[in-house]
């Protein structure tokens, strides 16, 4: 499946709990924002969406991983675009 994962670098207060729970697709940079990475390739600078084919369970982390912002600044679009979450 395919997803785009955006983070809100205005909404990001890193708590980091993004990269606990899935450090394959998250990781802080300089400024303590989450950046998303391409399945643990390198960050290159402040990537703040990406757009990445994932598993099932690749899925369910990176879900997991956006659940447990406390700003709520991952947002998760499916393959036609539309916001999985939060939900609209």
């Amino acid at each position: 499946m395919k997803l785009k994962i955006k983070v809100d670098p205005d909404l990001c207060i890193g708590a980091a709990s993004c990269v606990t729970i899935d450090p394959a697709t998250f990781q802080l940079n300089d400024e303590n924002i989450a950046v998303v990475l391409d399945h643990g390739s390198e960050p290159g600078g402040r990537v703040y969406e990406r757009e990445m084919e994932v598993s099932e369970d690749e899925y369910e982390t990176i879900l997991l991983a956006a659940q447990s912002c406390p700003t709520l600044a991952i947002f998760i679009y499916d393959e036609a675009g539309d916001q999985v979450f939060p939900e609209a």
